[in-house]
């Protein structure tokens, strides 16, 4: 399962020119799950409730093994297919996109349409801030002032600094490491002080950098 992946920041908004008369509004956004990436479209349809079609897609999981796309009566394959395309080619995932589309009149094609969904999905993808999610785990170190020097060339050797250190009778450390490091890291400060540090790990969390 992949430690690192990439997400957005925020949610985004962005309309691309007219093509041909018609309008194509484009909404991207962070979700976590289907229900609320459908809960937004929805949203969607009654804030643009006079538009023609409301199509999406998105992708979800750690290394974007769930997706799925709406075409909403566009024909098949010219609207959700490439907006998803656009999502991956960002290598994006727990995300959705939505294009609203205001028909201007004149009919694009097939070839027409795709190349439109595609280019405003791009578009608000290009316009939104994209974030670096680490999975890490935190782990806490508690040990003696004469391991000071091992527990400190532990820290070296891993390249990681203390988010918060208390310094007292028994110092106490507290690290966010990189999930396929945690043990490694705690094991090596077992092995550095002999048994004596206290250590404890706890469950998976996210670290972001935009």
């Amino acid at each position: 399962m992949p430690q690192v992946f990439l997400s957005l920041a925020k949610p985004c908004e962005f309309e691309i020119e007219k093509i041909k008369g018609s309008r194509f509004l484009g909404f991207a956004r962070p979700v976590e799950e289907e229900k609320q990436a459908l809960a937004f479209v929805e949203e969607q349809r009654k804030r643009y409730h006079d538009a023609r079609h409301w199509c999406w897609a998105y992708r979800l999981g750690r290394a974007g093994e769930s997706f799925r796309y709406q075409d909403d009566g566009e024909p098949s394959g010219t609207a959700g297919a490439p907006i998803l395309a656009a999502i991956d080619a960002k290598r994006l995932t727990y995300v959705l996109v939505l294009v609203v589309r205001y028909f201007g009149g004149t009919k694009l094609g097939t070839g027409g349409l795709a190349r439109a969904y595609g280019q405003a999905a791009k578009a608000v993808l290009e316009k939104a801030k994209i974030l670096e999610v680490r999975i890490d785990r935190p782990v806490e170190v508690v040990f003696a002032y004469e391991d000071t020097a091992a527990i400190q060339g532990v820290m070296h050797r891993f390249q990681l600094q203390p988010i918060q250190a208390l310094y007292e009778e028994r110092s106490r450390l507290f690290f966010s490491v990189p999930s396929e490091q945690a043990e490694a890291f705690a094991g090596a400060l077992r092995d550095a002080s002999s048994g004596r540090a206290e250590i404890t790990i706890g469950e998976e969390g996210v670290q972001q950098k935009a």
